[in-house]
């Protein structure tokens, strides 16, 4: 019972981060799949990278710190398959030299710069208009390897378009990351 008390109290932690931009929904996930899974060594890339696998249509990333490259070359067969892959990054990590958002913008994979904000915190992969993927694990191998973080995926379409539209919020005050080879 404690661990399902947990399950949701994940689950309206992660809904409430939806409404940071300018709005709030509430929002009951009825019979919703939930996958939780903990860092370090919790198997959080493969999880990532098993639904980024078996995406259909679109996968659209928000990612404060992006540099997993397993992630990026998932992401990047995904778009070779015809996927429609799109990511916004914080600003800091436009800064870097290489990143795996750099590499995602050589490889012609739409991706922006989150500018607007003094931090562009977010972990989302939202695939499909189905799944979310959120938490506090970074797309970082640090975020595997070494630190104490969460991972959340969900199944459900109706969390999914709240993402997708608090996604659209920030794609529209974000700058196109150029390639730089």
């Amino acid at each position: 019972m404690k661990t399902k008390r947990t399950l949701w109290a994940l689950v309206a932690l992660s809904v409430l981060a939806v409404g940071a931009t300018s709005y709030s929904k509430d929002l009951v996930l009825n019979n919703a799949p939930i996958k939780v899974l903990f860092s370090p060594g919790g198997g959080c890339t493969q999880a990532i990278i098993e639904k980024i696998d078996n995406a259909k249509s679109e996968i659209l990333v928000q990612a404060y710190a992006f540099t997993s490259v397993p992630i990026a070359k998932a992401l990047l067969e995904a778009h070779k398959r015809g996927v429609k892959v799109e990511t916004i990054i914080d600003k800091g990590s436009s800064e870097r030299q290489y990143t795996s958002a750099t590499f995602l913008a050589n490889q012609k994979i739409s991706t922006y710069v989150d500018g607007e904000h003094a931090i562009a915190h977010n972990k989302i992969i939202i695939i499909d208009g189905t799944t979310v993927i959120t938490g506090s694990f970074n797309f970082t191998k640090a975020a595997e390897d070494e630190n104490a973080e969460n991972l959340l995926i969900i199944e459900s379409p109706e969390l999914a378009k709240l993402y997708i539209d608090n996604w659209n919020d920030h794609k529209q005050h974000s700058e196109v990351l150029a390639p730089r080879y």
